[in-house]
C-alpha cells in the first residue's frame, strides 16, 4: 500500500521565508527590527521592513503637511536602515526590502503581511500608556491569529 502525500505549499511549516517587521522610528520598533534581522539571518528569510504612513483626514486643519512629514519619516527610516545594513553587511548576510503602506498601523501591517505573504510578523511593544487599556497594534495582530507574531519589548 502506498501513501500519497499532498505537495501543496503550506505557510510556516519549514520556518519563515518572509518576516515582516513594523517600524515607526520608536525605540521599541528599532529593537524589533534588530530582532527580526537576526531571525531573518538565522532562518535565511527575507526581511520585509514596513513603515505605515499615517493618513489623517484633518491634515489641512493642522496647518502642517502631514503627508510631507510622513514622507520625511519614511526617508529617514530608509536612510537609517541602509546605514545599519551597510554597517553589519560583513557580519550578517540578510536579504531585506523596505516598504511603505498608508493607513493606520494595524491595517497597514495586515495589508503588508498579506501582500508580502508573510510567514511571521515582528513588532515592538507599544510605548503608549493608553494602549494597556484599549489595546495596542501588537495585541490586535496577535488576536487576528493569521501569522505568528513576536512582540519585542
Amino acid at each position: 500500500m502506498t501513501e500519497q502525500h499532498s505537495h501543496q505549499f503550506e505557510r510556516g511549516t519549514d520556518g519563515p521565508k518572509v518576516i515582516v517587521v513594523g517600524v515607526d522610528g520608536s525605540d521599541s520598533s528599532l529593537r524589533a527590527a534588530y530582532y527580526a534581522g537576526g531571525l531573518a539571518r538565522r532562518q535565511r528569510a527575507l526581511l520585509a521592513i514596513v513603515y505605515v504612513q499615517p493618513v489623517m483626514a484633518t491634515r489641512a486643519a493642522l496647518g502642517v503637511s502631514v503627508a510631507e512629514t510622513a514622507n520625511e519619516i519614511a526617508e529617514d527610516l530608509v536612510k537609517f536602515i541602509r546605514e545599519a545594513a551597510e554597517h553589519v553587511k560583513g557580519i550578517f548576510k540578510i536579504r531585506w526590502e523596505f516598504h511603505t503602506f498608508r493607513g493606520d498601523p494595524y491595517n497597514g501591517l495586515v495589508q503588508a503581511a498579506d501582500e508580502l505573504k508573510a510567514d511571521a510578523v515582528v513588532v515592538g511593544a507599544s510605548e503608549q500608556a493608553g494602549h494597556r487599556i484599549i489595546g495596542s497594534v501588537a495585541i490586535r495582530l496577535v488576536k487576528a491569529a493569521r501569522w505568528p507574531v513576536t512582540v519585542v519589548p
